[in-house]
């Protein structure tokens, strides 16, 4: 087996490869329930690496080669590990987990180069020499989110959710803040004193000046970063792209690039960021070319584990049929519960996609005010993904065709029906859409069984945990988060838990 490892002292992560093909995926953070836990001393994510290990019925004596995504990784034993570039190793997340036989590769990061820009072709990853671009996108995206004092760890996802709530506004003294001359991006050196003096005069955190100002910064980084895409695909001319790079995690950015008509094919991978570098250096081991990758590449647990953590819990539960199973959570949503929903291998990437979820219903009046005081304890601003049917897309919203991995934003057609689900009036929401043949089974049947009850086949999806943790991993963990929070139901693959 192959060990494809990325993290330093943030983002450990550990992809395990056999030949041609992944076979799982996990973060240290989801087994030791520390948020963003990295390596330990000698180099590895040893617990996430014996849980895949244990969980594939196979041990340490069976990795054979571990091959390291360099970068904040800090210092590892000499002659242990083999070393690949940073930059490499995203553009190989991007273009070897895409079903693309050839692509155009661009990777913008918080690591140097800052931008970068490759091609891909079978199995062969080549870079494209590019004159300097200045300062990075992903910084330049950073600043604006520290400047509105959103400096944590998830600052730039808080400043892309404050934006939400007035997309596509513009700014003309925002737009000469920043620039790019002759490829070089140029940001006026008094931009976070001038955001800052703006700020000041909204003393709401979620006001409508301060969701305009957000939005117009991002919405003139984003014209940017399209001129510039618009340059590799003259220079480079092919029809497809793959991203990778922390700015990625921006749905806003992502559909703008889907959007922008400049290639006909757009992937992101399920994880752009540090945490997916492990498997762009174990696909680059394997040797072979691109190769779609699932979602769901994290530990499984079999019906009888479940029971045993439930009985050793001492716990009163249900063993229920598919059909129940999902009768159950349709009828607790519908009442307006929080229903837990854990089902088959955990994701592996940044978005709950139906294996570790928090569904809420849509039309329920208190929706928002439910998840963000008493569940997520996040500002009142703040809007929740939507799952749904692929096909009933079209029907109720605006946007690319497709969003398997909950990569892009969309704007409703009518926001009436989505009234209650919306931070304001003109808000856009990011959408995952479930295909017939994508994600898992039993997730696509509880949003149809939900949309025959109500109509709507889109259900309210936030990641299943507690709060400041993780994704819940394990049984024990989801049973946990159960008791401890507001979570109304919970679905752990057939067992149902009733408060």
């Amino acid at each position: 087996m192959i060990a494809g490892i990325s993290g330093g002292a943030r983002d450990g992560t550990v992809a395990l490869a056999e030949p041609r093909r992944i076979v799982g995926v996990c973060s240290q953070e989801r087994v030791t329930r520390v948020r963003d836990a990295g390596v330990n001393a000698g180099g590895f994510p040893d617990e996430a690496l014996d849980l895949l290990l244990q969980r594939l019925g196979r041990t340490r004596r069976d990795v054979t080669r571990q091959v390291v995504a360099d970068g904040e990784s800090g210092e590892r034993s000499n002659g242990q590990f083999e070393r690949i570039n940073h930059h490499f190793a995203h553009a190989s997340t991007a273009y070897l987990t895409s079903p693309f036989e050839s692509a155009t590769v661009v990777v913008c990061d918080h690591e140097p180069p800052w931008v970068s820009v490759w091609t891909g072709d079978g199995a062969t990853i080549r870079p494209v020499e590019w004159p300097p671009h200045g300062a990075g996108f992903a910084n330049v995206y950073s600043r604006f989110a520290a400047a509105f004092g959103f400096r944590s760890t998830a600052g730039d996802q808080r400043l892309e959710a404050l934006s939400r709530l007035r997309p596509g506004h513009r700014d003309s003294e925002v737009d000469r803040l920043i620039s790019r001359v002759d490829g070089v991006l140029i940001v006026d050196p008094s931009l976070e004193r001038r955001l800052e003096d703006r700020i000041a005069g909204d003393p709401d955190p979620g006001g409508s000046s301060r969701a305009a100002l957000a939005a117009a910064l991002q919405a003139r980084l984003g014209e940017l970063l399209i001129e510039f895409f618009g340059e590799v695909q003259g220079r480079l001319g092919s029809a497809r792209l793959c991203v990778g790079g922390s700015l990625f995690y921006h749905s806003s950015i992502n559909t703008l690039l889907k959007q922008s008509g400049l290639f006909r094919d757009v992937f992101v991978p399920v994880d752009p960021g540090n945490s997916g570098l492990a498997v762009g250096a174990a696909c680059h081991a394997l040797g072979a070319g691109p190769a779609l990758a699932s979602p769901f590449l994290g530990p499984s647990y079999s019906p009888q584990e479940t029971k045993e953590i439930l009985d050793n819990c001492k716990l009163q539960y249900s063993w229920e049929s598919e059909e129940a199973t999902v009768g159950a959570a349709v009828t607790a949503l519908k009442q307006g519960h929080l229903v837990g929903w854990f089902d088959g291998p955990m994701e592996w990437g940044h978005r709950a996609l139906g294996a570790r979820c928090i569904l809420a219903n849509p039309l329920a009046p208190y929706v928002l005010e439910n998840l963000n005081r008493f569940l997520k304890r996040r500002e009142p601003w703040r809007g929740y993904a939507l799952s749904g049917l692929q096909e009933a897309v079209a029907e109720h919203f605006v946007g690319p065709d497709s969003a398997p991995l909950m990569e892009c934003d969309y704007r409703l057609r009518d926001v009436t029906r989505f009234r209650h689900a919306l931070p304001s009036a003109e808000a856009a929401i990011r959408v995952q859409t479930v295909a017939p043949d994508g994600g898992l089974p039993r997730f696509r049947r509880l949003l149809e069984a939900f949309g025959e009850a109500t109509g709507i086949p889109f259900l309210v999806n936030t990641s299943f945990n507690g709060f400041h943790e993780p994704i819940v991993c394990s049984p024990r963990d989801a049973v946990r988060v159960f008791y401890g929070s507001g979570i109304d139901l919970l679905v752990l693959n057939q067992f149902v838990l009733r408060k």
